[in-house]
């Protein structure tokens, strides 16, 4: 199963409209989105995916938190308190916004752990799971943006400019 990955979108609708597009165009079947969406004008952004999304919390998204929950619920969207557990094709997935918060137990009961919050890139394994973060996603510097592709079949995750 092929996940699209984002997070720290901040209410960038232009970005959210190019991240929207790059997901369809890639066939994602779910897109994980790792916090900090802000507004619900820019969760309603995400309803152009053809596919569905999940989401956690960020620590940008409490003011506007019953808004957001009400706008998922119209468009059909999941948000939840972190961490979030997945299971797809057998595989376990933890969502988080803060990574400070990713403890050595979370590590050891699931393949693959996302997070959001730093706007950085991380990309690694720490005793067979990989924990990823595609990077930033709301920048105004066009090529220094970055969404992810995770495939479960191979518990591999990629990144893709724009």
């Amino acid at each position: 199963m092929l996940i699209g990955i984002t997070g720290d979108t901040h209410n960038n609708l232009s970005n959210i409209s190019e991240i929207c597009r790059l997901f369809n165009f890639h066939e994602v079947e779910l897109v994980i989105h790792t916090g900090d969406i802000t507004l619900p004008k820019s969760l309603k952004a995400f309803s152009d995916l053809n596919m569905p999304l999940v989401g956690v919390f960020g620590n940008n998204d409490f003011e506007e938190k019953s808004e957001l929950i009400k706008t998922a619920n119209k468009i059909g969207f999941k948000i939840y308190e972190e961490p979030h557990l997945i299971n797809l094709d057998k595989v376990k997935i933890l969502i988080f916004h803060h990574p400070d918060i990713i403890s050595r137990e979370h590590i050891k009961k699931v393949d693959a752990i996302f997070h959001g919050h730093t706007h950085r890139l991380r990309q690694e394994i720490i005793n067979k799971t990989l924990i990823f973060n595609p990077g930033e996603c709301a920048g105004l510097m066009k090529g220094k943006n970055r969404i992810g592709l995770y495939e479960t079949k191979n518990n591999e995750a990629k990144t893709i400019s724009f």
